[in-house]
């Protein structure tokens, strides 16, 4: 699997579990569920965390063009107390960050060039592009887990969001009657 296919599974995923949260009472999304947290308490500062972290690996880091935080996204990315905003304000910023990944990735880069961590150091660690696509994406799945958790303390079911749910079914040989699955079908005229 490459970055990009792993990458559109978890916009699809991202896309169901916006689309779930939207149903929950706004309440909910900003109840305090970790008081004992640093920096997160709730759905809505995981959510915003999430897009923040991507838009500063992959578009900050890597390209150079961040989304505008001084403008319409601007918030405290350190703690981010996002129970102040409205969760469609959030799903739009992280549309946004995605669309620009899309985008990103659609452009086929160079997933082997490396990336410096620390723009302005000199002595900074570097990581390939393909390196720092996978700790993003994983750090999204990992705090997507927490929101499902979190969820579940919240009295819910969350959606299922596992790979297998978005993952197009690989016909085999047995399933297509002895066929190799990519062998070449007669044209109906020669039936």
């Amino acid at each position: 699997m490459n970055a990009h296919e792993y990458y559109a599974y978890l916009s699809a995923a991202r896309e169901q579990l916006w689309n779930f949260l939207r149903a929950l009472p706004a309440e909910e999304l900003g109840r305090d569920l970790m008081p004992e947290g640093d920096r997160f308490h709730n759905i809505k500062d995981l959510l915003l965390h999430i897009a923040d972290v991507e838009d500063h690996w992959v578009h900050t880091i890597a390209r150079g063009d961040g989304v505008d935080r001084d403008g319409q996204y601007a918030h405290d990315w350190v703690i981010p107390r996002a129970e102040q905003y409205d969760l469609g304000w959030i799903i739009a910023y992280g549309r946004e960050v995605g669309a620009r990944t899309h985008t990103f990735l659609g452009s086929e880069p160079d997933l082997h060039r490396s990336v410096k961590l620390v723009q302005d150091d000199p002595h900074s660690d570097t990581v390939t592009l393909d390196q720092l696509m996978w700790h993003v994406m994983t750090h999204e799945v990992r705090h997507t887990a927490q929101i499902a958790l979190m969820i579940r303390q919240l009295g819910h079911t969350p959606p299922w969001l596992d790979y297998m749910r978005f993952a197009r079914p690989q016909v085999t040989a047995a399933q297509s009657g002895g066929l190799e699955p990519d062998a070449d079908f007669p044209e109906q005229d020669d039936l």
